[in-house]
């Protein structure tokens, strides 16, 4: 298996969260709305998502930045996103290398719909859980933040077994815990999770479905 690496932490570690609240505002009616992936859970009121994902110049950088030296990429390199929302990350590495080939999928057409324009073109809709439209090791890279834990346990194995088998390297960041508040903490502010895991419980099923890239947690604190 891959390492464990801490390039989305610094990111999720600068937002401030109030858990009690969200857990008692009508938490499944928000679940639900969220769990449609469209105008609400990215642009509408904070309790069904992200209240408002905004292409914010330079706030996806440090990651972009990372995943580049991290990997090798070059302008000659590929990358393909999985569950890849409106496309910054991949926008913002597209900055740092022009020639860079880039495609990413998803399951929300308002995602994908509100993507920037210079690569919408190389976003479609798709599901993480479905065989991929690519060829064996058509990828130098495949990435997946905050997706795959979104699916159901029978569900990740189609979805780690196309990551690693279209990637030559690959890299995925999931929500999960190491202590019981970070597991009470989590629950009430997942809207979408459906795999509850732990640190260790991770890489065995990673490991059990034959997925050998690297992996991240964010972890709520």
């Amino acid at each position: 298996m891959g390492k464990f690496v801490n390039y989305v932490t610094p990111l999720h570690k600068a937002t401030s969260r109030a858990y009690i609240d969200r857990m008692v505002d009508d938490k499944v009616h928000c679940m639900l709305k969220a769990k449609e992936y469209e105008a609400d859970y990215w642009d509408g009121d904070r309790r069904y998502g992200y209240g408002g994902y905004k292409f914010m110049p330079g706030r996806w950088k440090p990651v972009a930045e990372a995943l580049i030296k991290n990997y090798d990429l070059t302008n000659d390199s590929s990358v393909l996103d999985v569950g890849c929302g409106k496309g910054f990350l991949l926008y913002e590495m597209k900055l740092l290398l022009p020639g860079l080939k880039v495609a990413g999928f998803d399951i929300s057409k308002h995602g994908l719909e509100n993507a920037k324009e210079e690569i919408k073109n190389e976003l479609f809709i798709h599901r993480a859980q479905d065989l991929y439209p690519y060829q064996d090791n058509e990828f130098d890279l495949v990435i997946s933040l905050g997706c795959i834990h979104n699916l159901r346990v029978f569900e990740l194995e189609t979805a780690l077994k196309e990551i690693e088998r279209v990637g030559r390297q690959g890299y995925i960041m999931m929500e999960s815990y190491r202590n019981e508040q970070e597991l009470f903490n989590v629950q009430c502010w997942a809207l979408t999770c459906e795999s509850f895991f732990d640190h260790e419980e991770w890489p065995w099923i990673y490991n059990h479905f034959g997925y050998t890239g690297d992996y991240e947690f964010i972890y709520f604190e």
